[in-house]
């Protein structure tokens, strides 16, 4: 198998397990990822965390000797599947977290940013090299890293090719924190924990609001928001929370 899928407590773990080749994507690892990430929806796990095996690289992309010498249909077909299991993660009710503690090259960042958060460590380094080959993005950078970091600054990654350190992905909102402190499954447990103490129900809906608001015009985006907010009340867990609030004790959420 070259991912793993493990579950802890209230998290699940998947991890590329290719380090020999830098983790990188293959269309039998992304696969292999689709299934995992159907066990991780189905299961009772409240966060997920993603990380790479080996001490080099998150995800390093794709595996390019697969890329050549495709007829046209397979390459659109290849861009399709790969697009396909990112946004399984992207439609994942509970929240994600990438840790990347070396490389992050076109595919592993795509992975990266179908999460709903990254954390780097200061080993990270980060880009959307396509443009070197004559190629583009085409697993979702073109997409979801402007809707991320904005338009003028994602141009400028996905045009020049160039390599950027936590550092600058920190400041450019690419990555949300970084931490050096201990495995990376242990960062991304860390990251995600003063979540958990939330309810499922509203994290999903604050996140749909912010999303697909983000993709309309205000007017379209107040009323998402309205909408989703209305869900929100309607649900136990607002119930239990505003009791707990006005009894002046924790709350107990359902997930519902």
């Amino acid at each position: 198998m070259t991912v793993r899928l493990e579950y802890d407590g209230a998290f699940a773990h998947l991890a590329l397990d290719r380090p020999q080749v830098l983790n990188a994507l293959s269309f039998d690892v992304l696969a292999e990822m689709g299934e995992a990430l159907a066990d991780v929806a189905a299961s009772g796990a409240r966060a997920l965390v993603v990380t790479g095996q080996g001490e080099k690289a998150f995800c390093a992309g794709a595996d390019i000797p697969e890329l050549m010498n495709r007829p046209l249909m397979q390459e659109l077909e290849g861009s399709a599947k790969g697009q396909a299991v990112f946004n399984r993660i992207a439609d994942l009710r509970i929240p994600s977290v990438a840790v990347i503690h070396g490389y992050a090259f076109g595919g592993g960042l795509e992975l990266a940013l179908a999460c709903t958060f990254r954390v780097a460590t200061d080993r990270a380094r980060m880009g959307l090299p396509e443009v070197k080959l004559g190629l583009i993005p085409g697993y979702g950078g073109t997409q979801r890293l402007p809707r991320l970091i904005g338009e003028g600054r994602a141009l400028d990654l996905i045009m020049s090719g160039r390599t950027i350190a936590a550092d600058e992905g920190e400041r450019i909102g690419l990555v949300n924190r970084i931490d050096n402190e201990g495995s990376p499954l242990e960062i991304g447990k860390r990251f995600l924990e003063p979540y958990l103490k939330h309810s499922l129900c509203s994290l999903y809906f604050a996140r749909e609001a912010v999303q697909r608001g983000g993709r309309a015009a205000i007017a379209d985006g107040l009323r998402i928001e309205r909408d989703l907010s209305t869900l929100a009340y309607r649900s136990q867990d607002a119930a239990e929370g505003l009791s707990a609030f006005v009894e002046k004790r924790p709350a107990a959420f359902k997930d519902c």
